[in-house]
């Protein structure tokens, strides 16, 4: 990044820090009143809450919790609503809020792991016209964006696409680019980033710290670009999930320090509980091939392999003991409790 356009996106955070409360507002009401189109006049109306119910005994309910709320953009004029995948993973009630508190009953449509993304469909028409779907390749560093959520469009916020990076996430999880902004906004789950031809070009994921580096980390958001969509979009509306054979799983939480990778999760009666995987272990190699990042370590166990094949991993326990493991991986999703009345 130069120096020029390190003073750039620093002069515009502190601007949008300041200032980003009411500038959106301020614009829009501005530009109501003129002859002007505003690109964005009914397109923050398309961002929806999201709000589900989690039986106890699912999978995630531990560490995701039982009840969850977050946003959603509604995509189709059948009422299928996009949004972020965690807020609707085992859920047993959906519900989909409207600006106006008005509630709709929804239904489970579709979840991705690869991605993040889930989809939702109301029950009953949502009066709203469907936002268009952008390109989120052409979004680069300085670009300015809007982040929408549930709390209406008076709440829209200016942002800055302040990186495009990889992100990786200790669930077995990895972005080619992600889409990360600042200034943060603690509504994130699900949110709605806009272009400024008011077409939607990421749902919001989580909260970062190092969004982009200023001389110390500046904190922001992580959202989920929506070119993954795209070429999955057909299918996962079709059959509740993305063709393509599912990656394998092991059911491991790993961390990444000075080059090295360390397992800190097992999750319960999965492949790596049945293996035998301990927390605390650091993976040397994943069939010969040595580890030496998280990004490295998922892609070692994921390429050339479906759910289901066997990955052999090579392991140093905390007392100094190296032994090799067979786990046998299976899809995510047959471990989710995807359908709570099982």
């Amino acid at each position: 990044m130069t120096s020029a356009m390190i003073s750039h996106l620093r002069r515009f955070t502190w601007m949008f820090v300041l200032f980003g409360g009411f500038l959106l507002p301020g614009l829009h009401t501005a530009q109501a009143q003129s002859a002007t189109p505003d690109p964005l006049g009914h397109v923050l109306d398309t961002v929806v809450g999201i709000d589900t119910r989690i039986p106890g005994n699912a999978r995630t309910a531990s560490f995701l919790g039982t009840t969850r709320q977050g946003s959603g953009v509604v995509i189709s004029d059948d009422g299928l609503v996009l949004t972020i995948g965690y807020l609707i993973l085992e859920a047993l009630e959906i519900d989909i809020v409207l600006n106006t508190g008005r509630k709709i009953p929804a239904s489970f449509v579709a979840y991705d792991h690869e991605s993040g993304f889930g989809i939702v469909r109301a029950a009953s028409d949502i009066p709203v016209a469907p936002a268009q779907l952008g390109s989120s390749d052409s979004m680069r560093v300085s670009t300015q964006v809007v982040l929408a959520n549930r709390l209406g469009p008076q709440a829209a916020q200016g942002v800055f696409v302040v990186a495009r990076r990889e992100f990786v996430g200790s669930w077995e999880y990895l972005l080619e680019s992600a889409i990360y902004t600042s200034p943060p906004n603690p509504n994130f789950s699900g949110a709605g980033l806009f272009d400024a031809d008011g077409k939607l070009i990421g749902i919001g994921s989580l909260f970062v710290g190092n969004a982009t580096f200023l001389q110390r980390p500046l904190p922001g958001n992580m959202f989920v670009p929506i070119d993954e969509l795209k070429p999955i979009l057909k299918d996962m509306v079709s059959g509740g999930r993305r063709a393509d054979s599912p990656r394998p799983w092991l059911g491991l939480a790993p961390s990444e320090i000075r080059d090295r990778v360390f397992i800190d999760r097992v999750s319960p009666d999965s492949p790596a509980s049945r293996a035998g995987i301990q927390p605390g272990e650091l993976v040397i190699s994943v069939d010969d091939i040595p580890v030496v990042s998280m990004s490295g370590f998922f892609r070692s166990i994921w390429r050339g392999r479906q759910a289901g094949d066997a990955v052999t991993l090579k392991l140093l326990s905390p007392e100094g003991q190296i032994r090799e493991v067979a786990v046998e991986s299976m899809d995510r999703n047959d471990w989710l409790r995807l359908d709570p009345s099982l």
